[in-house]
């Protein structure tokens, strides 16, 4: 896109778009437009088109076509829709019930709807929801194949009772339980087998009776006697072959084809296949020569598979879409050694299950048990193939409220007896498959009977095709079929109206009509001539085009601001902005609403200046602000500022625990130091400068100002200004020294009072005694200090 602004200086920019779908059509009639999507609609007034656009205009996105001007009585926009036409209730039974009455097994429901009609609409999905519920006694019907190569010999002898032990724990599950018996071994061909005729007759070695080798029996028909199936059964005889994998998808093939023989009816069908080897699949036949494809029909002749020798063994998909279409579900009874084998083929198998086989198969009737458990706790959906263009989407709600989408909306687990699950779906088609011919799917849960059948029914045509008038003579002396306000142009005929032959399109003549003003500009090089008129260009964004008699006019280039076409208050016609109300300028961008510029005193701009374009221009050199309120250097406005510069900038003060809220209505920027706040003399507006103290008695320093823009601006000194402390070393050492000097002064005081008390007692002492009147030699009072006492018994020995 190409810009230009007021100096000239041209601009190019990219503008990448998602692309609409219904101008990308190029639709020239309205059946074509309503299969591009969901959203196109087709306008059928005749003056709905400007100069210059194509029929294909006519089809566009239903809100572009109320915006470009019609009505929605002429807008062609059909639906699609659905009717359910058979919905027959779940089965809901209580246990008792089902001791007083038993039901057939076609009367019980345990799937709803059970046949619908959807109407499609290309992109626009039709969604219904599917009701399944686990019916209680449901009927079961059970076949029992086993490998009797001659390394399941032990295990024969404990399936011979297997009848009446295996009817009378599933008792436990349905009253209505029937069982059935087969068996397989090999190919009669070699390698697979000895073809000898002692080795045909008795395929084992040394003394060991075994019967003739064989592909498939089916030994006995479904039936709920369980001690027939145990006489049958114990009839039986093991067999032998060469190769250690068996045979067993060639009897499984026949199983689930062979209906009739076997004795399927429409309830749960259970199929288990015992062995203790690997198995053939589809290429092995080539072993024994044969190459033909298991054609997966039924070849029972007296209950044997025939054919062993003349058709190869089915693939693994193969025998997986005739369990599938069959609705059988498979229990792979094996060995623990080839439960590896067998867990690969679960995985590719819907609807099997693995269980371990003891070397006896002992355990085998614990292993159906918690097999059939396993099976049937789950519901798995399939549909038929779809109609090309056709999808389809499920999404799950199982128990405890788990709700799955994509591949896993197809599926629920841990589904109980009587526990009721749903599934929405949502069909969806893409254009008009099949020409518009009905098609029916039908949607099943894996391993059941019932299903859901969808007729499928396609809207390709528009209501007013019904109404369209073949060789119209609005469309040129009958060139085409009028249809849905615009001509539908025969064969050859080009032109709006179908006025032209499609030889003669491109003649000088008409040419000439197409340029504007004599110039040598063919449709403004915007368009191309068609029959002499200028059919304009699609641009590659469909929300822009061009018009007019010359395709000289266009929808994008008008003046933009705030990088939006015509500022997002108007529309593009002819490259002028035509403004939408309350709105004016050349790019609509300036607002006549006066709203914006109320101050709280309900003044406009506050009295302080005038309101242009919903923004004020203030008058008053002091007042600055959206609304000519804020005054950066009147008396006040530090203090008024104080608390939320504080918490903002320090985490302090009173605000700090509602900051956040209150305080965010300025730009807060922080500097080093004082020298690096704005000064009044570089900036082009006003800024205060605040000193303020807070709690701590520290100083902190900032500035606030109100930019061009509008906006607040807050500088501030990220660190505080506090007053030093006292330095405690020297005051304590001071006290120290202080006591000390005291004692010593004290002391010497003491002292000097001492020696003047002593003097003067010294003095006294030498007055009184020049005093004296005695003799010096004698002292009157003296006595002596010494007493003499005589012994009278010393007798002076």
């Amino acid at each position: 896109m190409r810009l230009q602004t007021k100096q000239g200086v041209s601009l190019y920019v990219c503008v990448c778009v998602h692309g609409n779908e219904c101008i990308n059509a190029n639709a020239k009639y309205c059946g074509e437009c309503i299969q591009a999507g969901a959203k196109c609609g087709w306008c059928t007034d005749p003056d709905f088109l400007k100069q210059g656009e194509t029929v294909s205009t006519r089809c566009d996105e239903l809100q572009s076509l109320q915006k470009r001007g019609c009505a929605d009585a002429m807008i062609e926009n059909p639906r699609g829709g659905q009717r359910i036409l058979k919905n027959k209730m779940v089965t809901n039974r209580s246990k008792g019930e089902e001791r007083r009455e038993k039901l057939r097994p076609e009367d019980i429901t345990q799937i709803q709807p059970q046949k619908l009609s959807l109407t499609l609409r290309s992109g626009e999905p039709q969604s219904f929801d599917l009701k399944f519920k686990r019916a209680e006694d449901y009927p079961i019907d059970l076949y029992y194949l086993m490998d009797l190569s001659y390394s399941m010999k032990d295990d024969l002898e404990n399936v011979k009772n297997l009848g009446t032990s295996l009817m009378l724990e599933m008792s436990k599950i349905t009253s209505d339980f029937r069982i059935g018996f087969g068996s397989f071994v090999e190919k009669t061909v070699m390698p697979y087998i000895s073809t000898t005729p002692a080795k045909l007759l008795n395929p084992c070695t040394g003394d060991q009776n075994c019967t003739s080798p064989f592909s498939y029996k089916n030994v006995l028909k479904l039936t709920n006697d369980g001690q027939k199936f145990n006489t049958l059964v114990g009839q039986q005889h093991i067999s032998g072959n060469l190769d250690s994998p068996e045979g067993g998808f060639d009897a499984i093939m026949q199983v689930a084809v062979c209906g009739e023989q076997i004795g399927w009816r429409n309830v749960t069908r259970l199929l288990v296949f015992s062995t203790d080897a690997g198995f053939h699949f589809a290429g092995d036949g080539k072993l024994g020569g044969i190459v033909l494809p298991n054609d997966g029909k039924c070849h029972l002749e007296n209950n044997v598979y025939t054919m062993s020798h003349y058709y190869d063994y089915p693939s693994i998909a193969h025998l997986v879409q005739k369990l599938s279409d069959n609705n059988i579900q498979t229990i792979f009874a094996v060995t623990e050694e080839f439960q590896p084998v067998y867990k690969e083929l679960k995985n590719l198998i819907p609807k099997s299950a693995v269980g371990t086989l003891s070397d006896n198969s002992s355990n085998v009737i614990n292993l159906i048990i918690d097999a059939y458990n396993s099976l049937s706790s789950e519901v798995i959906l399939e549909n038929s193939k779809l109609p090309e263009g056709v999808s389809i989407a499920y999404t799950s709600r199982c128990k405890n409220g788990v709700v799955s989408e994509g591949e896993n909306g197809r599926k629920c687990s841990n589904i109980s007896i009587g526990d009721e699950v749903t599934f929405s779906i949502s069909v969806t088609a893409k254009g008009c498959p099949k020409q518009g011919k009905s098609e029916t799917i039908k949607i099943k849960p894996l391993g059941f009977t019932e299903e859901v059948e969808i007729t499928l029914h396609f809207i390709c045509e528009c209501e007013c095709h019904k109404d369209g008038v073949k060789n119209s003579n609005l469309c040129h002396f009958g060139n085409g079929t009028y249809e849905c306000g615009a001509c539908k142009c025969n064969e050859g005929r080009v032109g709006r109206q179908c006025e032209c032959s499609s030889n003669e399109v491109a003649t000088e003549d008409m040419d000439r009509t197409c340029r504007k003003d004599n110039g040598t500009d063919i449709c403004s090089n915007n368009g191309d001539c068609v029959c002499g008129t200028c059919e304009c260009k699609k641009r590659d964004n469909p929300e822009e085009r061009y018009s007019g008699q010359y395709c000289e006019c266009d929808n994008f280039n008008c003046d933009r601001s705030g990088n939006k076409l015509c500022g997002g208050h108007g529309r593009c016609e002819c490259r002028v902005c035509i403004c939408d109300p309350m709105w004016t300028g050349s790019a609509c961008d300036c607002s006549l609403d006066t709203s914006t510029c109320l101050a709280s005193n309900k003044q406009i701009c506050n009295g302080r200046g005038k309101c242009e374009c919903g923004t004020c221009k203030c008058t008053d050199a002091k007042f600055q602000g959206p609304t000519c309120e804020t005054c950066p250097t009147c008396p006040g406005v530090c203090a008024e500022h104080k608390e939320c510069v504080q918490c903002r900038a320090f985490g302090t003060g009173e605000k700090k625990d509602v900051c956040e809220q209150k305080c965010n209505d300025f730009k807060l920027i922080k500097v080093k130091d004082r020298d690096k706040l704005p000064q009044p003399n570089d900036a082009s507006y006003p800024v205060m400068h605040c000193k303020e103290r807070d709690a701590n008695d520290c100083w902190f320093y900032y500035t606030y100002a109100v930019n061009n823009n509008t906006e607040t601006e807050v500088h501030v000194v990220d660190t505080l200004d506090c007053p030093a402390g006292p330095d405690i070393i020297p005051i304590v050492a001071g006290v120290v020294a202080g006591i000390v000097l005291i004692g010593l002064a004290l002391l010497l005081i003491w002292k000097l009072l001492m020696i003047i008390h002593d003097r003067r007692e010294f003095a006294k002492f030498e007055k009184e005694k020049m005093n004296a009147k005695w003799d010096t030699g004698e002292n009157p009072i003296y006595k002596s200090a010494v007493t003499t006492v005589v012994n009278p018994k010393y007798e002076g020995k």
